[in-house]
């Protein structure tokens, strides 16, 4: 782990000693300073009398079914209560018994862990997912045999009754846990008992927790955060900086009102209560406007935390507490914007705006940023899909190295984000995260004061649901007159471009028919019956030979999947120009430094498809990129010369005059980027150093392709793709030449031997180097870590 992240809190003011002189502005998080010292009056942790479980060792209530409400759904067979335990036997690989869950008086709870007592006379894992309506089995099944469920465990085979917890590995509320579905194996043919299942709660949880720092969330808005119980105090000691400001939210999980109080108490003087907040509506948080404490500074004081009413258990949420000292200080050093705000707009392809060409005007208002600032034309993802190509933006890493390829990896504790310097650089740290890859289910929350899960959306209840830059901008809108006075970092994570294509009105018919809804979906579920891969039947993603068998025109189908694309990034387009016009109206234009790119693209059956994740063609992994910051670059720049998403990290940090971590794979462009209007110089793609990128064999939402493993490198005006792992009859080598064959139509391996072994030299010496440095699992890292490390570290999610 990073020693900036285990640094418990001497941020800048700590019992009246200052540490460092500040600049940015000084900046002490009650999290990071928090001790068990800090606790006065401690309650001791209670466990709380757990959510009654299913069993079957008693006698049935009245009425009830003979399996207490459990039935067997596909591959099960002869489901029985017998000798308190609920026995069947497994007919298929994906077996499934579901059953009902009443709604209680804790629906806004979030589910901690699913306890099941069970055996098993084979098979791998366990494991459980829920549905919001009575279950559709086979259409489960088809899920199932394409994505892994995220509530799982690994079974130990035999007679003995095992008891196994699954955790879920992102926020799941149990007002949306209707009805449970089981797999109690993965393999036909094996026997199996149930003794007992039980839900266990976040509440029930905490209860049984000392006070101290969590990463908590409320209704999938999470912060870093102080979770204490009534009649507790947690008090900091403390020298606050001049114009010093406290922000923070407070929240609770409890049905009673409960009181949070402030106060600051000067060692010399009367104590004062600077804010007073009783809160009654549980799972939601309240966030008072910035506490001004600027009137004690200079002055040691203490700051006290209460927390008053409800039950002696009951539990309370502090969070993202920050006091900031916004003084002013003389630098003589190069310019820095305030703040920093990387939009990345999920499954865009550079190809679909017309500010790198194309015929649509899908992006009139993104063009006009662009021109304010620096655009990149070759710019190159590190991976073809957003489980793995993110974390590489956010640790300037490639996949490789940081060891997230497949839809259940998480980002090592060890890696350090771009959230993470710029946290301990004394910046607010904020992301809007519009799909569980890029949050906590990958780990990439590290470093962040407050994350937004794609689960807080209200777009997700609506026909649109990856329409979020809408309602996301907002949100920063209204978390920027909160921080914007002080250096902020925002990762802003929009989906709008990604399927379901079609947007919401206006831009539904922006550029597609009036009747072309309805022509689609009636496409759409022509092609249900032909679409092979279960994931893709109810998003419509067909190959281009499955069109033709269901006896569509592919052009047609395509053009129409087109034009609700191209309308998605108009929508996107408008919020961006709002984005731009909340930021003027706060006063933050000019001092922002605002980098706009995309993840990946997204394939238009251009080789045969529809999707991305499964090809390093151009159309996955050339992306758009500018950098746009008035204050400190010059606007009207171009910039030919190939680059990398993982140059955006330390391009950034460059800019921001913040030191980048060791070990960082991309590249500053800072020295690209400063150069004035005019006298830029544009390099050609020859003279810049080769980008590559990466995919791994399949996982999640995923083709089963005839190439299972490839990497590919671009040098010059040639891309070759080695294609390392394969099914028969498909070629080790492609190679294109960009500039004559840019859509990489014909495969030049075969009369050009010398340049696919030099560009293959060159790709083997990057693997190795890749692999030397590529980052230690928990499992490993954990051994060299304290035991008040790993338990801080665990508190905050950031190790399973």
């Amino acid at each position: 782990m990073r020693s900036r992240l285990l640094a418990a809190g001497l941020a800048v003011f700590v019992g009246g000693c200052r540490a460092r002189p500040a600049d940015p502005p000084s900046v002490l998080r009650l999290v990071d300073a928090f001790t068990s010292e800090s606790v006065q009056g401690r309650v001791a942790a209670v466990a709380k009398p757990g959510r009654a479980p299913w069993r079957f060792d008693a006698p049935a209530p009245p009425n009830a079914t003979p399996t207490r409400g459990f039935v067997a759904g596909l591959d099960v067979a002869g489901l029985v209560v017998r000798e308190g335990r609920l026995e069947g036997r497994t007919t298929g690989d994906i077996p499934l018994l579901s059953v009902e869950r009443r709604p209680e008086a804790d629906e806004g709870d979030q589910l901690h862990a699913v306890e099941i007592r069970m055996r098993a006379s084979a098979g791998t894992a366990v494991s459980m997912i829920s549905v919001p309506q009575a279950p559709d089995f086979p259409a489960i099944q088809d899920r199932a045999r394409a994505l892994p469920w995220r509530l799982s465990a690994p079974l130990t085979v035999g007679e003995d009754f095992q008891s196994y917890t699954l955790t879920p590995t992102s926020p799941l509320t149990l007002a949306a846990m209707r009805h449970l579905v089981i797999r109690p194996t993965d393999v036909a043919g094996a026997t199996f008992a149930i003794e007992s299942v039980r839900l266990v709660t976040r509440r029930e949880h905490l209860a049984g927790l000392p006070s101290g720092v969590g990463w908590q969330g409320l209704r999938d808005v999470y912060r870093e955060s102080l979770v204490a119980r009534p009649a507790e105090t947690l008090r900091f000691p403390l020298v606050l900086p001049r114009g010093a400001r406290l922000t923070l939210a407070v929240g609770t999980i409890e049905p009673e009102p409960l009181t949070f109080r402030v106060t600051v108490s000067p060692r010399r003087g009367p104590s004062e209560v600077v804010l007073e907040r009783t809160l009654s509506p549980p799972f939601q948080w309240e966030e008072p406007g910035p506490l001004e404490l600027s009137r004690f500074a200079g002055r040691p004081v203490t700051l006290s935390l209460t927390l008053e009413g409800g039950r002696p258990d009951a539990v309370g949420l502090w969070g993202s507490p920050v006091v900031r000292g916004l003084q002013a200080t003389a630098s003589k050093a190069p310019r820095k914007p305030r703040g920093v705000i990387v939009v990345q707009a999920d499954t865009l392809r550079r190809d679909a705006l017309d500010l790198y060409g194309y015929g649509r005007e899908t992006a009139p208002r993104i063009r006009s940023l662009a021109a304010e600032g620096a655009l990149f034309r070759g710019a190159v993802s590190q991976a073809p899909w957003t489980k793995v190509s993110t974390p590489s933006i956010l640790t300037s890493l490639y996949p490789t190295t940081h060891g997230v390829h497949h839809f259940g990896d998480r980002l090592p504790a060890s890696a350090e984000t771009l959230a993470e310097v710029y946290r301990a650089a004394g910046y607010a740290t904020l992301q809007l995260s519009s799909n569980s890859f890029t949050g906590f289910f990958t780990g990439l929350h590290q470093g962040f004061e407050e994350m937004h899960e794609d689960g807080s959306l209200a777009t997700r209840a609506t026909p649109y649901p990856s329409k979020t830059a809408r309602e996301y901008v907002d949100r920063l809108a209204a978390w920027l007159e909160r921080h914007g006075d002080a250096p902020f970092f925002v990762f802003l994570h929009l989906n709008d471009p990604h399927p379901p294509y079609e947007p919401r009105s206006p831009y539904d018919h922006t550029f597609a028919a009036p009747s072309a809804s309805e022509v689609f979906k009636r496409e759409m579920k022509a092609l249900e019956s032909h679409i092979a891969n279960p994931a893709f039947k109810r998003l419509g993603m067909a190959t281009r030979a499955e069109v033709v068998a269901a006896g569509l025109d592919p052009a047609g189908y395509v053009g129409r999947a087109r034009d609700f694309y191209d309308g998605s990034i108009r929508g996107l387009d408008a919020e961006m120009g709002r984005l731009l016009e909340r930021i003027r109206a706060q006063g933050l234009d000019q001092d922002t430094l605002l980098v706009f790119l995309s993840d990946h693209g997204h394939e238009l059956q251009d080789h045969g498809a529809m999707w991305h994740g499964h090809s390093l063609y151009h159309e996955l992994i050339d992306v758009p990129l500018f950098f746009r910051w008035p204050h400190g670059l010059a606007g009207g720049a171009v910039v030919d010369e190939r680059v990398q998403l993982i140059d955006v990290m330390p391009t950034v940090l460059e800019l921001s005059g913040v030191r980048a971590p060791a070990g960082v794979q991309g590249r500053s462009l800072a020295a690209l980027l400063r150069r004035p209007s005019g006298a830029l110089a544009v390099a050609r793609a020859a003279e810049a150093p080769p980008a590559i990128s990466e995919r791994a064999a399949p996982s999640g939402i995923d083709r089963d392709p005839a190439v299972r493993e490839s990497a590919a490198i671009l040098s010059g005006d040639y891309k070759l793709i080695h294609n390392r792992a394969r099914r028969a009859g498909v070629p080790e080598f492609e190679l294109y030449d960009l500039a004559a064959d840019p859509r990489e139509q014909t495969n030049l391996a075969a009369g050009k031997p010398e340049v696919v072994a030099r560009l293959a030299r060159v790709l083997e010496a990057w693997h190795k180097s890749a692999l030397q440095a590529r980052l230690k699992p928990d499992s490993e890292a954990a051994g060299s870590m304290s035991p008040e490390q790993l338990e801080r570290l665990r508190a905050l999610g950031y190790i399973k």
